[in-house]
């Protein structure tokens, strides 16, 4: 019979599978008693350390964890935070812009010591899956202070964090500049001379179904209107505006079916990196040179932007920093330290080698400037 190192506590009964360690087999081993174990676990200042000690390595010996639902029985914690994301999992995870985020999100959980619960809409409703996140908050991305799911959170008490919402920052926020990063890139393309540009936008969503733009799509509409009527030019003029799901492979086809046009545009301008680089990938194939013949601008700044060729322009957004705000504004709402807070983050525009003056056979007569 084999024995538990230092303590004389058999073992057979515990290695071969039959049963796992209960807090009563730690407490036999430590010979201390079973409210010394819980102590050890969830209150450990109410135990001498030479006391914690003994306990904690009996339980690791034994191979002995806490239950954890238990554990949340007993606390009301979870110590667990959830995303709520409005696509399902695969969908979200093709877009680099979640991963970033996931990041950010990530380093508070390990600087503080809680998991992280990625949570989708469950049978296509995002209001569905609440009951079933066992989580102490949620960082909610991408809907609206008025949607139902906020109302939700609300009722059930749970903490929770809007992220890139059109809310009125009676709710803990955090967003970014998206009016003034679309308006100074579209601003860069009106000074390189294109006047005949492509907006390529991610689909607004179901919220939007009075047909008004909501959150980042409105915000980065208006910078863009901005700067058109800065020049004298209106988007319902003198842009066209496509909207396709968030996908490469959605930018791909919708790059192909703009670059086929016989008054093809010299520049188009994705809201999203994951949409230019589709466009890209259409303008290879199609044989098109970016930027000779037609100029790609993103929206994100992610890490993919540098790998593609040319090398993408686009808007900077700092990812990473939103989710670890929007992780330590949620982290501050648990602890109930938190009195609505609110942050909105700089972007900036960043010029590669994707974007130049639009070819000679494209630029605008003299008349055509003067007249706007």
């Amino acid at each position: 019979m084999s024995l538990c190192q230092g303590w004389g506590f058999p073992l057979s009964s515990l290695s071969d599978g039959a049963r796992r360690a209960t807090a009563k087999d730690v407490a036999k081993a430590a010979g201390v008693s079973r409210t010394s174990v819980s102590f050890a676990f969830n209150d450990p200042a109410r135990l001498g350390d030479a006391t914690r000690q003994r306990i904690l390595k009996a339980a690791e010996e034994l191979g002995y964890r806490p239950d954890p639902v238990a554990r949340m029985l007993v606390h009301g914690r979870t110590n667990s935070l959830g995303i709520l994301l409005p696509q399902d999992i695969p969908q979200a995870m093709e877009n680099p812009y979640y991963t970033q985020f996931i990041i950010g999100v990530g380093q508070v959980c390990h600087q503080e010591g809680y998991t992280l619960l990625i949570v989708p809409p469950l049978r296509n409703s995002m209001l569905e899956a609440i009951p079933y996140a066992a989580v102490d908050g949620f960082i909610v991305s991408g809907l609206e202070r008025d949607r139902g799911e906020v109302a939700e959170l609300e009722r059930r008490g749970i903490p929770y964090v809007l992220v890139d919402s059109d809310g009125d920052h009676t709710s803990p926020s955090v967003e970014v500049d998206d009016t003034a990063g679309a308006a100074a890139m579209m601003t860069h393309l009106l000074d390189l001379g294109h006047r005949r540009i492509a907006i390529l936008a991610f689909e607004s969503g179901p919220e939007s179904g009075d047909g008004e733009y909501r959150g980042p799509l409105r915000r980065r509409i208006a910078g863009i209107d901005q700067a058109l009527a800065a020049v004298g030019l209106s988007r319902d003029n003198d842009v066209t505006l496509t909207e396709v799901p968030c996908t490469r492979a959605e930018g791909y086809k919708a790059g192909l079916e703009l670059l086929r046009r016989t008054n093809r545009p010299t520049a188009v301008f994705a809201l999203s990196d994951i949409l230019a680089a589709g466009v890209l990938d259409a303008a290879y194939e199609l044989g098109v040179a970016v930027p000779a013949e037609v100029s790609v601008a993103g929206f994100d700044d992610q890490p993919e932007a540098m790998w593609v060729r040319p090398r993408l322009s686009t808007v900077r957004q700092p990812t990473e920093a939103k989710g670890r705000v929007a992780a330590d504004f949620l982290v501050s709402t648990i602890h109930g330290n938190a009195r609505h807070p609110h942050q909105k983050l700089h972007t900036a525009v960043i010029v590669r080698e994707s974007t130049a003056p639009p070819p000679r056979s494209a630029e605008p007569s003299p008349e055509a400037i003067a007249m706007a």
